[in-house]
């Protein structure tokens, strides 16, 4: 049993047991992409003086929902923790906070489970303890072959497609190629292969808390074909049932792919 399950009833857990059933594994999503909302407000609701309360308790939710993700068979989940945005726009005190409870919670993943943890994001953004326990974090997950985890940290999608263009033309040039031949070569699998998560298939369902129904800059080019799941749930509220919701009406639509 989850620790969402913990202090529900029978009646609860039954229900649980029942969705996960009726879950197709052919049909489950491969790759999950998560947007965790409404942490701030959580803590505010709830009358914390402090957005870190409700921070906390969105790390830890996101512990819980990796499990979920992971005992149904998804193999990859990207989580987006911090943003560009983030780093320039909140309070210095909230952002110190914020940046402590990642780090220890890319910390623990990292010892859960078989997952690989991998960041996703520019590094050389980030204050240098935040760098290096992701770094570490990377290198000791390495070989291990269970759920992939990114951690979007310091990530914004419109400075990756950046990144990822820049990174193409100086490989090109350092083969020798012209600017010309690289404008009629250039292809959307090649700027792909060029993202922070290349080589990793985009995600098939996007999640997002609190109502909230936008992309705030998270995956815009992985997510052209992705289909979008909205949970009215605050992000520390989020129930192993609102997730088993969203994975059945995932399984239910007809993906068209852009057709």
């Amino acid at each position: 049993m989850t620790a969402s399950n913990e202090g529900r009833g029978p009646l609860y857990r039954l229900y649980i047991s029942r969705l996960r059933r009726r879950l197709s594994p052919e049909a489950v999503p491969h790759h999950i992409a998560m947007m965790i909302d409404g942490n701030r407000r959580w803590a505010r609701q709830l009358g914390y003086d402090s957005a870190a309360h409700g921070h906390r308790a969105g790390a830890a939710k996101m512990r819980e929902f990796l499990e979920w993700c992971d005992d149904i068979g998804v193999r990859i989940v990207s989580l987006y923790l911090l943003s560009t945005d983030n780093l320039s726009k909140r309070d210095s005190q909230e952002l110190a906070d914020l940046i402590e409870i990642i780090a220890d919670l890319a910390d623990q993943l990292s010892r859960e489970r078989d997952w690989r943890v991998q960041h996703v994001g520019r590094a050389d953004l980030l204050p240098p303890d935040l760098a290096r326990v992701l770094s570490d974090v990377q290198e000791r997950t390495r070989e291990k072959s269970g759920m992939h985890v990114n951690l979007a940290v310091g990530y914004g999608g419109r400075s990756e497609i950046v990144d990822a263009v820049r990174s193409i033309i100086a490989a090109h040039q350092k083969d020798g190629g012209s600017l010309d031949d690289l404008a009629e070569s250039l292809t959307p699998e090649q700027i792909g292969e060029h993202l922070y998560t290349g080589g990793l298939p985009d995600p098939d369902l996007v999640i997002r808390t609190s109502g909230e129904q936008r992309l705030s800059d998270f995956l815009l080019w992985q997510s052209a074909h992705s289909e979008f799941y909205f949970v009215e749930a605050l992000g520390p509220d989020l129930r192993e049932v609102d997730f088993l919701r969203a994975i059945r009406d995932f399984t239910s639509r007809d993906r068209r792919f852009g057709g």
